[in-house]
């Protein structure tokens, strides 16, 4: 029996286990997010992240802020899936799929070191023709050479890892102009966090939802715009509650 959505600001949030999800995504394709606390902000504020969100064929309730404040808003006890833990289960299901290639997208070189290194440690077969270093978007976000390239390799799986906000607008314009359906995993800093690229999170971190606490004491000034736009989430969850915003122009 599929697991049911929970409604939050317009999107329908994944409600089962990691396993399911990631049954669901290889068996179905289409493309899954991960949105963090600032990218629920952005929904009301950015009109092609917007339609990337609403378009997406499963959003897993990733931030930490989001479920604490719906339990607190609706007394119910809704569970936290992290695109961490998500990513465990899928490269696990993968590594025992050796049929299933994968395509990468990167934010840079050194996250193409970074996962070239980890592939040869764990045993899992990571091409470097596969991988691909993502330029960077602006507002709107199109990518022909992405296409082109995963048009000629078709793999099966597409994990894109740049970041919350291209990544998703990245994910939907690649669902709508592939000529086929590969699963696309729009994962953000979480592959970073496996290989190395990013500072690590402990598990602990992550089960009690400070996996943002730890990402800030490494990188202060980087991270503290993002908590400050974070910080905006409760006021919105609390007026619109499972209902989309108003898109208000931004100046």
């Amino acid at each position: 029996m599929a697991a049911p959505n929970e409604y939050i600001l317009g999107i329908p949030f994944f409600t089962g286990t990691a396993v399911e999800a990631v049954a669901r995504i290889r068996t179905a394709g289409g493309f899954l997010v991960a949105p963090s606390a600032p990218g629920m902000v952005r929904l009301s504020e950015d009109a092609p992240y917007r339609r990337a969100m609403l378009a997406a064929d499963i959003a897993i309730p990733d931030s930490g802020l989001m479920v604490l404040m719906w339990r607190l808003l609706r007394r119910e006890k809704m569970q936290r899936l992290s695109g961490l833990k998500y990513l465990k289960q899928l490269l696990a299901a993968l590594k025992r799929d050796s049929s299933a290639e994968i395509f990468w997208v990167l934010p840079g070189a050194r996250a193409q070191e970074k996962l070239l290194a980890w592939g040869q440690r764990e045993a899992f077969p990571v091409k470097i023709d596969n991988c691909y270093i993502a330029p960077r978007y602006g507002f709107d976000v199109e990518d022909r050479h992405l296409l082109e390239l995963i048009t000629q390799h078709r793999p099966a799986h597409v994990a894109v890892a740049i970041g919350s906000g291209p990544q998703e607008k990245l994910g939907h314009y690649l669902i709508q102009h592939l000529e086929y359906r590969p699963a696309i995993h729009c994962i953000g800093a979480a592959l970073g966090f496996i290989t190395g690229d990013q500072t690590a999170i402990p598990d602990w971190a992550d089960r009690f939802y400070l996996g943002w606490l730890i990402r800030f004491l490494a990188e202060p000034r980087l991270f503290a715009p993002r908590v400050l736009m974070a910080l905006r989430l409760p006021a919105l969850m609390i007026k619109y509650g499972e209902n989309l915003p108003p898109l208000r122009q931004v100046e």
